[in-house]
């Protein structure tokens, strides 16, 4: 049997294509409070992180956290009501590869509520879908990897954690994981997949595609059933 018996998904980013969404949502708010901000720059600044460590760079920039958060969530969740664009490709990746799995996300619960769980993807996870609140400490913590492989009944070492930001290849490095870094068709950032290789990452695809070929490569066509 295959040791690979589980895949934990990043969200926003890797699942669903939604970081232009939060980042321009983010860099809305924050101009609106004061400090002008592009899209570009704000991806640059809050990309993967856990809430607390956005709160800390707005507290350092003067501006109050909780305003310029409610402020992104009204414009962010307004964008969800309207669509929860999907990552090119992710569908065949759940459907071809039937092992266990969970979403591993630094994203809030409500968040998650209203963007991956309200899309026919959340089906393929069940009660699977973790959020920085679930666990004592947000990636690049291994917590959240731990506790979704304890959840999961696998070991750490027999899953594939995947993740478009350095947080997620830290925490899955950290807790013993098959780190892989993501590179999406809407992201850009310079050389990022240079970066996922620096922070870990045992291997970097470009794109869904890219991840399916990996996949065929790790596993065997004997699967842990679900």
């Amino acid at each position: 049997m295959s040791r690979v018996k589980a895949i934990l998904f990043d969200c926003d980013g890797v699942l669903i294509d939604s970081e232009p969404m939060g980042c321009g949502s983010l860099a809305q708010a924050v101009t609106e409070a004061g400090h002008p901000m592009s899209q570009h720059e704000a991806r640059a600044v809050f990309s993967g992180n856990a809430a607390r460590d956005s709160r800390n760079w707005m507290a350092s920039n003067g501006l109050d956290a909780a305003t310029v958060f409610a402020r992104s969530d009204d414009i962010l969740f307004e964008m969800f009501e309207t669509s929860v664009p999907y990552i090119p490709g992710i569908e065949e990746v759940l459907r071809d590869f039937p092992l266990k799995r969970a979403i591993c996300s630094n994203s809030s619960v409500l968040r998650l509520e209203l963007s991956i769980c309200r899309t026919p993807l959340a089906a393929y996870f069940g009660r699977h879908v973790y959020s920085a609140e679930h666990v004592a400490q947000p990636k690049p913590a291994p917590d959240m990897a731990l506790h979704a492989c304890r959840e999961l009944g696998v070991l750490p070492h027999e899953a594939i954690f995947i993740d478009d930001n350095i947080h997620g290849i830290r925490c899955a490095r950290e807790a013993g994981c098959i780190a892989v870094g993501f590179v999406g068709p809407s992201d850009d950032r310079h050389d990022h997949d240079q970066t996922l290789r620096a922070a870990g990452a045992h291997h970097v695809v470009n794109g869904m595609s890219d991840f399916h070929a990996l996949l065929t490569t790790l596993t065997t066509e004997i699967f842990e059933v679900i």
